[in-house]
């Protein structure tokens, strides 16, 4: 088996050698770590961060270098995803609209989806309207159309003042969803 999917192009073996920044970068690491801890207007930009570095610490090198150093560094310290988990048993719902056309005349129709994004399994069923009813309706052909015997471990309803979703197996709980501004 390959280890890359794709050629992973060029990599580096050496980490970037900056002569004339490397000195400094830890003054740089420590206003960044104090500035996380201030409100967002008074934290030090990129320039002030290169003047401070210049007549406090008798930086020689150009602000190009400072800023590109200050952008890798915040980029390392945001959070780039949102690992998600899909435990067995529990289903994602939502409504969607769609324009058909029935016995010739075009008609928005609601359409209830559920999803079990740990099997990959799904089940659509169209409605006139987004409703109570229809969720519940639709939760229950899903069940049958799946071959479950019970509920699901758990439910969520995406954006659905009307949804109705259950508090979990044998626990008899219902709860209704605000919808979302």
């Amino acid at each position: 088996m390959l280890v890359f999917s794709v050629p992973p192009g060029y990599r580096r073996h050496k980490p970037v050698r900056r002569p004339k920044l490397d000195p400094f970068t830890g003054v740089i690491d420590q206003i960044l770590e104090t500035d996380t801890r201030v409100p967002k207007k008074q934290r030090h930009t990129s320039k002030r961060i290169f003047e401070r570095l210049r007549d406090e610490h008798g930086f020689a090198g150009g602000i190009t270098i400072v800023k590109d150093y200050i952008f890798a560094a915040r980029q390392r310290q945001r959070e780039m995803f949102v690992p998600l988990s899909h435990p067995p048993g529990h289903v994602q719902a939502d409504f969607g609209e769609a324009l058909v056309v029935i016995g010739g005349i075009e008609r928005k129709i609601h359409f209830l989806v559920m999803d079990l994004p740990h099997s990959d399994g799904c089940f659509v069923k169209a409605y006139p309207g987004e409703t109570t009813e229809a969720f519940c309706d639709g939760a229950d052909d899903a069940e049958v159309a799946a071959g479950y015997m019970r509920m699901p471990a758990g439910v969520v309803a995406a954006n659905q003042a009307e949804a109705v979703v259950a508090g979990g197996a044998n626990t008899g709980v219902r709860k209704g969803l605000a919808r979302s501004p």
